[in-house]
This record gives C-alpha cells, sequence and structure tokens, in this order.
C-alpha cells in the first residue's frame, strides 16, 4: 500500500485540517464532535439541510457545504457511519428555526444514526432517503444504495430551501428528485482502504465488476474487460429501462468518476452516453462530468440520470457556492 499518509489513525483529522484551512472563507470545521458547517449561518427562517456518511467519498459531503447546498455534514471515518452525536450536533448548530431535513444514502449505519439523532432532536426534522443505485433491485433486503444521485438531491433541494420551501416541501421535493435518478457504476479495480492496507476485493487484468457500490463492495457481476462502447451501453440500458424516459424527456446526464479515473475517460464516457440518449431522442439538458461522489482510488466511473422539468432546471441552475460546486452569483 502506498498512501500520502502520516497514520491510519491521523489520516481523517489531518484530511479535515486541511480542508477547513483551503476553504476556510466558506466552511468551519467542529472537532469534537466533528461536522463541517457553514462558515456564515444561514438566514433565518430557512430549512437547514444535514447530510453526511462514511469518509472516503470526497468532495461528497463535506465539500457541499454552502450557499445553495449544505447548512452542515458528519463525516465519518473511512466508509463508516458518522455517529448520531455528530449528527445531533451539527443539527442543533445549523437549525434556523423551520426545522432540519437530513439527506441519508441508503446504508444500514447511516439509516439507523441518523435515526437516532433525530429522535434526540427537539426541533423539527425530517429525511430523505437516497436509493438512486439501480444495479440493485428494488426489492433487495436493505433497499437500494444512496450513490451518485446524492449530489443531485442535494443541490436541487438546497435551492430550494434557499428560496424559503418549507420542512415538507423539502421533503417532497427529495422524494420526486429520488425517484427520477438513476445511478450504475463499473470498476476497473478495487480501492484500498488504509487500515486494511490491501484491495477490499480480487479483480483480475482482463476483469472489470459491473454494479459497484461506493463502499468498496464488489459489484453485481464480473464481466471481461471490453470498449467504453460496449462498457457504456450495458450501465445506460439498465438506467434506460429503470427511467423509462421518452423522447423529448429532458435530462441531467451525471458522470461520476471513482477517484482514480482520468478525466480525459470520464468525458469519453460523457460523449457515449449522450450518443445513447440522444439517438432515443432524450435531450441532454444539463450536465456535470468529474470525481464527486468517489470511492478512494478505485479505477472506474458511474452513469447518473435525473428527469427534469422546468422547476427542476430552475433549481439546478440556482446560485450556489461550496468547495466543489459552484456557479451563479
Amino acid at each position: 500500500m502506498k498512501k500520502m499518509i502520516n497514520s491510519v489513525e491521523s489520516l481523517l483529522e489531518e484530511s479535515l485540517n486541511g480542508f477547513a484551512k483551503a476553504h476556510d472563507d466558506i466552511i468551519q470545521l467542529n472537532h469534537q464532535p466533528r461536522f463541517v458547517a457553514r462558515k456564515q449561518k444561514a438566514k433565518q427562517g430557512k430549512v437547514a439541510l444535514v447530510s453526511g456518511g462514511g469518509s472516503g467519498h470526497e468532495p461528497l459531503h463535506t465539500g457541499l457545504v454552502g450557499q445553495g447546498m449544505l447548512d452542515a455534514a458528519c463525516p465519518g471515518q473511512i466508509f463508516t457511519s458518522p455517529t448520531p452525536d455528530q449528527m445531533m450536533a451539527a443539527a442543533e448548530a445549523v437549525d434556523n428555526g423551520s426545522g432540519v431535513l437530513f439527506i441519508v444514502k441508503n446504508y444500514a449505519g447511516d439509516v439507523m444514526n441518523f435515526e437516532i439523532a433525530g429522535e434526540m432532536l427537539d426541533c423539527e426534522h425530517a429525511t430523505v432517503l437516497v436509493s438512486d443505485d439501480v444495479s440493485l433491485p428494488k426489492d433487495h433486503s436493505t433497499g437500494r444504495r444512496g450513490v451518485a444521485g446524492t449530489l443531485i438531491i442535494e443541490k436541487i433541494v438546497g435551492a430550494a430551501a434557499e428560496a424559503g420551501a418549507s420542512l415538507l416541501e423539502c421533503k417532497t421535493l427529495g422524494d420526486r428528485v429520488n425517484d427520477n435518478t438513476a445511478s450504475m457504476g463499473v470498476a476497473l479495480t478495487s480501492c484500498t482502504v488504509p487500515a486494511l492496507g490491501k484491495p477490499t476485493f480480487d479483480i483480475g487484468d482482463n476483469e472489470i465488476e459491473m454494479g459497484v457500490g461506493i463502499h468498496g463492495e464488489r459489484g453485481r457481476e464480473p464481466m471481461d474487460l471490453a470498449s467504453a462502447e460496449d462498457i457504456v451501453e450495458h450501465l445506460a440500458n439498465v438506467i434506460d429501462a429503470e427511467l423509462k424516459p421518452q423522447s423529448g424527456q429532458k435530462v441531467l446526464l451525471h458522470v461520476n468518476g471513482f477517484g482514480a479515473t482520468p478525466a480525459m475517460e470520464l468525458y469519453l464516457v460523457f460523449d457515449l452516453a449522450v450518443k445513447y440518449w440522444q439517438q432515443r431522442g432524450v435531450e441532454i439538458e444539463r450536465s456535470l462530468v468529474g470525481n464527486y461522489t468517489t470511492s478512494l482510488d478505485m479505477a472506474g466511473c458511474s452513469i447518473t440520470l435525473t428527469l427534469l422539468d422546468d422547476e427542476l432546471i430552475q433549481l439546478w441552475d440556482a446560485p450556489v457556492h461550496t468547495a466543489n460546486l459552484r456557479w451563479g452569483q
């Protein structure tokens, strides 16, 4: 294992210290319990958005704290859920009097700990459960996982909250975006968790894992290495069968890198995905390409499609200013 670290034990704290210093105009880091919050608290009466999860997926979620997105994020240890006391402290710190919306990826530890935190909170709260990973069936025992679609929900709901939407309106909107979002990923390599010191699963030189999650899990099926065109078609077929976009439907297309795939390859994947859906009459209205929901040093990517309407387009375009996503005023 070759990593730029001092020790496994100090890695997260040192990384967060660097992140806080690099973006001290946007965020502030609370050490005990650990959470990242906006440096300038949002206006009174705005619904507060809080998310979080295991570290190793950066810039999700800490890099998405700021105007137009999250009010706070709780980072756990690598691939490990944050604790309820982190979530509770973060929620109490950013509550503006109109309630707190938790945006939670559907993983057992995250779901359980956010539920515990919610039970201890005195303020009004609600939860959006993200379950965009269509590599798993809807009737999977623990439900579908939350993956790269999380960012899209955080951006759209964040814009609505900034514009004055109520807690119920934010919750309803988040659920609607989740229902209209589908993602699927492919890994070319595994990833190496520092505490483990070796790849989380074995994969041959001429193999790929189709349908991987973002925590170093194996995919739903190993496949022989194929051309990028074949890989994209396989991913897109599953997504298309799930969402069934009609000709003329406007969509957001997000190609997300898992951490070790260069931008050159991600844009190639995006081009192939655009061609796939344009041939079916689907209109690529908005796009996002890059490493946003990563899995440490895994090579590979995911494709996410979100069905859009005029309201969702307006909310996606609304100003945002975070460490890793920013546009508008």
